[in-house]
């Protein structure tokens, strides 16, 4: 019996560490949520037009992740609100390159860019307003300042190929809004 019981212990105790030490420490995934402030040229008005907005990123791996992002662009333009453009957009997220706590990300997005266009006063030209589907390659830096805060700086640049542009009834080549944001995130949940 002495001997069964001895031969058993044997054999189970490679089973007892036959766990991999990175399944014990749980999955790479985490997700950010944040909020920033933008600045774009919208490429069919006079002036830039700034707004607010909110992003979320669930990243899967360490380097691959997935962004969502809601953007209202209402303000800072010379036609008293007129001129908006509010973006729903969505995509991949890749880590190019990290060093220290700064990250350089690229990113691809898709989605919807709603427009109200300006009124111009000396044509008297209204094209009143529209939505559109679009593409955004875009970047950013991202400032890890602790385990839970991040700050990040970006760029993006939307082409939005069905919009009439800027040809008031000739040829349109759609429209290029492009501009820059300045955002904080929270890391809500995951290790990283």
């Amino acid at each position: 019996m002495i001997k069964k019981i001895f031969l058993l212990s044997l054999l189970a105790a490679p089973a007892l560490y036959g766990q991999v030490a990175s399944s014990a420490k749980g999955g790479n995934s985490t997700v950010w949520v944040g909020g920033q402030v933008s600045s774009f040229n919208p490429d069919y008005g006079n002036e830039d037009i700034a707004g607010v907005g909110v992003f979320a990123d669930y990243n899967i791996t360490p380097k691959l992740g997935i962004e969502g992002q809601l953007r209202w662009l209402h303000w800072h333009n010379a036609n008293d609100g007129q001129e908006t453009q509010d973006d729903y957009l969505g995509g991949v997220k890749y880590r190019l390159l990290r060093w220290n706590r700064f990250s350089l990300n690229g990113k691809f997005l898709l989605g919807g860019v709603w427009i109200t266009y300006p009124y111009f006063t000396d044509t008297k030209i209204s094209m009143g307003s529209g939505s559109y589907f679009a593409y955004a390659p875009g970047g950013d830096v991202e400032y890890r300042a602790s385990k839970r805060w991040a700050v990040r700086a970006g760029y993006q640049y939307q082409i939005l190929p069905s919009a009439p542009g800027t040809a008031f009834g000739g040829n349109s080549n759609g429209l290029t809004p492009h501009g820059f944001d300045v955002g904080v995130s929270y890391r809500v949940l995951g290790v990283r």
